[in-house]
């Protein structure tokens, strides 16, 4: 009697235990599957980032944010080589530590990790110690992940996330904070382009307008506010004859008139920047072609009213008085839509058309 209920006993221990084993794999199968669910989650939440009409900076800021939120870090620095320095693209450290996080490259204890291009997890053993980084700071940071960053091979910089506590890491699944690192490899390699794109904007010499370049970058962003927009390119017809006839000077002396002539009319909500040579855009943000035909009209005719007196070197003014002519073309930029393809269109236009074509254009 005693032996069966031994041995029952031990039966129901065995099923128990296989149970608990099944219940175990069933937590752990959820638990992966929860993290699964919420790295999508995260890669969906930075491509929409990525996709969004932002700033760079913005986008990048906010993509630590997630980061921070979603996996519940501490501290998490993002320092990018921007092809001069190292500089702090997001953080939500204090500003008064950028200095040492900047440095990091330089700190012989992540020198091997940025040439492998592996990670390396660094923490304190005791209260009064700190991070072989930290200068001047202490009890901020007690252990960090520090992450170099590539794209293409090609090193970028590197990410990294801190605790304020000794060994926080260390039971950390890697797996997952490499995928965090992926996506924000993948985020930061999608906004290249519009990276350069913002930092690619000049200041023209003659007419202190923006470049051709801004109409990619900010300039966009102020245009998708709207469902259409009306653009207009102009170019001055006669811009090489004044240059043969008279002097390049004189050349320049017309666009100068000329682009203060449209500013003094144009409100400020309107965008007005220098195309290229003698080429110039205006967009209407807002407002259709029809609306804008009227006011480009007056604006032709007081264009073509500048008067600019030919000076020579000694300073003496001739007889001899220019003005500008221009040919309009006027079309159509639809919200989400590529403007350098609309403006390529307009360029091809104005650039096809006869020298003594002088009138607006709709196409």
């Amino acid at each position: 009697m005693i032996i069966l209920i031994i041995s029952l006993l031990v039966m129901i221990i065995i099923v128990l235990i296989v149970y608990n084993i099944h219940i175990q794999k069933k937590i752990e199968s959820f638990n992966n599957l929860n993290s699964k669910i919420n790295n999508l989650s995260v890669l969906q939440d930075f491509m929409r980032l990525a996709g969004e009409e932002d700033t760079v900076e913005n986008k990048i800021k906010r993509m630590n944010d997630i980061v921070i939120d979603k996996y519940d870090i501490k501290y998490s620095t993002i320092v990018i080589f921007n092809g001069a320095e190292y500089v702090v693209r997001a953080s939500n450290v204090e500003e008064k530590y950028h200095e040492t996080l900047i440095n990091l490259h330089n700190e012989e204890i992540f020198q091997d990790s940025v040439a492998t291009a592996t990670p390396k997890y660094v923490t304190i053993e005791n209260e009064n110690e700190r991070l072989p980084y930290q200068k001047s700071e202490m009890g901020r940071a007690k252990s960090a992940m520090f992450f170099p960053l590539y794209i293409d091979n090609i090193y970028i910089g590197y990410w990294i996330m801190e605790s304020g506590e000794m060994h926080a890491f260390d039971k950390t699944d890697t797996t997952i904070i490499e995928v965090v690192k992926d996506n924000i490899i993948s985020v930061l390699k999608t906004v290249a382009y519009q990276d350069t794109i913002e930092n690619i904007d000049r200041i023209d010499l003659f007419t202190e307008l923006h470049s051709a370049e801004f109409l990619y970058g900010n300039a966009k962003k102020v245009m998708d506010q709207y469902a259409t927009s009306a653009v207009c390119m102009f170019r001055i017809t006669n811009i090489e004859e004044i240059n043969d006839n008279f002097s390049r000077q004189m050349g320049n002396e017309i666009i100068t008139g000329v682009s203060q002539v449209v500013r003094g009319k144009l409100s400020n909500e309107y965008i007005f920047v220098r195309y290229m040579g003698p080429k110039f855009v205006i967009v209407f943000s807002g407002v259709e072609e029809t609306s804008a035909k009227q006011f480009l009209k007056v604006l032709k005719e007081e264009i073509e009213e500048l008067e600019i007196i030919e000076t020579y070197e000694d300073g003496n003014e001739s007889e001899n008085v220019v003005s500008p002519k221009v040919n309009f073309v006027v079309s159509t930029y639809y919200k989400g839509t590529g403007i350098e393809q609309l403006t390529k269109k307009l360029e091809e236009y104005v650039d096809a058309a006869p020298k003594s074509e002088n009138q607006i254009n709709f196409i």
